[in-house]
């Protein structure tokens, strides 16, 4: 892949990255108008009980669409929009974030793999940029710092892509469970698929411009 190529790929996805995030913002804004029988925390906190999870608790985040699941000491953070919302939006992330604390409990092999890897791309994250710069600038006298740099950088690229199966089940999880226990109907169900694949999009977009990023600096190392 010539660098020529890979410089319209990362234009291409800065600028997908910036649309995907206000059409995000937009579609989470729209279904946060829609109501629902129950707030995002109670999503949560029924889902858990139902998947016989006892020891993870449903708290409250600051921010917007700070949502997530703390494997370490075992929180689904609900942001404020999320946590005390009646919305089909609350409840969609909601569901989605519990599926996370569901994968992590029956042991989930992408999100097993995912965890492994969390140390070391946490040490690779925090220096990568630094070694991939002294790799470049000093290319010609020491080749191997620029291979090393990018052998890190390419563990953050494998994190990205493993994350993507990780967030598709936790969505396809969402879904099914709302549908079974009936609290979405013909009319809302696609309104929870519709939120939850936008945000899927934003991993899709990121993992797509960490691999551009890898074979950019792959073609540096090989020119030089």
């Amino acid at each position: 892949m010539n660098s020529s190529l890979i410089w319209i790929i990362m234009i291409a996805v800065m600028l997908l990255s910036f649309i995907i995030q206000q059409r995000l913002q937009r579609k989470f804004a729209k279904y946060s108008q829609v109501p629902a029988a129950y707030t995002g925390a109670e999503i949560a906190e029924l889902m858990l009980r139902q998947n016989g999870i006892s020891d993870v608790r449903v708290i409250s985040t600051k921010g917007q669409l700070t949502d997530h699941y703390n494997p370490t000491n075992k929180t689904v953070n609900l942001s404020e929009g999320v946590y005390g919302s009646r919305s089909v939006a609350a409840i969609a992330v909601a569901a989605h974030e519990t599926g996370h604390a569901i994968q992590h409990a029956t042991g989930y092999t992408p999100v097993k793999l995912r965890s492994a890897l969390v140390p070391f791309v946490s040490f690779a994250s925090n220096i990568v940029q630094w070694v991939l710069l002294a790799g470049v600038i000093f290319v010609t006298a020491f080749p191997a710092l620029l291979w090393l740099g990018i052998a890190l950088f390419a563990t953050t690229t494998l994190f990205s892509l493993i994350t993507l199966p990780v967030e598709v089940n936790a969505s396809k999880r969402a879904v099914e469970w709302l549908e079974t226990q009936g609290i979405t109907d013909f009319e809302t169900r696609p309104m929870v698929e519709d939120a939850l694949q936008w945000a899927a999009y934003t991993y899709v977009i990121a993992a797509i411009g960490s691999l551009a990023t890898l074979f950019y600096y792959i073609g540096i190392a090989r020119n030089r």
